[in-house]
């Protein structure tokens, strides 16, 4: 069963759960996969976080108890929905240096050295749970809470598109040039977000994210090969 929570006049929640983990966010891309597939008539938007999905709906084509009607008419079938394969997607980051300034404050306030820092921050598989503040931000799970730094007290007027930070106990990367407050430790040349590509977003929600440690040397080569978009992912299985 999904709690239904009104929002206004025109949309409402869908809630799967209480808490944040892979169990509760499955369930929530159950819905979205299978709402995505439904032709209902007056729906305009649907919006996924960690343990709800929104729908927006225009009131004047069809009401919200008529929509959640149709809505519950189909919860027997979502058991059976089975979502496309995860991909474990591989990102290079250059760490530390110009690409990574606060490489060192993460590793003093860790008390480990940098290099600790870095094998740690690769060791793990971050699932996606979602997409969101800028296009294609993507909100990490499992990060190894050793390298947990809380985020910067002045924040930066300007990040890089590419920055790979820590804040707190999570981590991420920045899609696009903009403000933010996180620990910078690395830097990615691979595009998360890209207006002109097909897709739009390198990554999805319930993909997996695996950071490899690549040289300056390496970094560049990515990077050009990225801009002339001739660079091909690496995705393996998760295991």
């Amino acid at each position: 069963m999904y709690k239904d929570i009104p929002c206004g006049d025109s949309a409402f929640i869908l809630k799967t759960g209480d808490d944040i983990s892979v169990k509760t966010n499955l369930a929530v891309r159950k819905l979205l996969f299978f709402l995505e597939n439904q032709n209902f008539n007056g729906v305009v938007d649907f919006i996924p976080s960690y343990n709800e999905l929104m729908i927006c709906y225009d009131p004047a084509i069809i009401s919200y108890d008529r929509l959640l009607s149709n809505f519950r008419s189909l919860e027997a079938d979502f058991d059976k929905i089975e979502l496309p394969e995860s991909s474990v997607i591989h990102v290079p980051v250059l760490y530390g240096g110009e690409a990574g300034p606060d490489l060192h404050e993460v590793a003093v306030f860790s008390g480990l050295s940098e290099e600790e820092v870095i094998k740690i921050h690769c060791s793990e598989s971050y699932y996606v749970y979602m997409l969101g503040f800028t296009p294609g931000f993507c909100y990490l799970g499992g990060m190894d809470e050793r390298i947990a730094t809380p985020r910067k007290k002045t924040p930066r007027l300007t990040i890089p598109a590419g920055a790979v930070g820590i804040a707190d106990k999570q981590t991420g990367i920045y899609p696009i040039e903009s403000p933010g407050g996180w620990q910078l430790i690395g830097k990615t040349p691979l595009r998360l977000f890209d207006p002109a590509g097909k897709p739009e977003f390198l990554i999805r929600a319930g993909d997996f994210m695996k950071f490899i440690p690549v040289t300056e040397k390496e970094y560049k080569d990515i990077l050009n090969k990225v801009e002339e978009r001739v660079f091909e992912i690496t995705k393996s299985k998760k295991v």
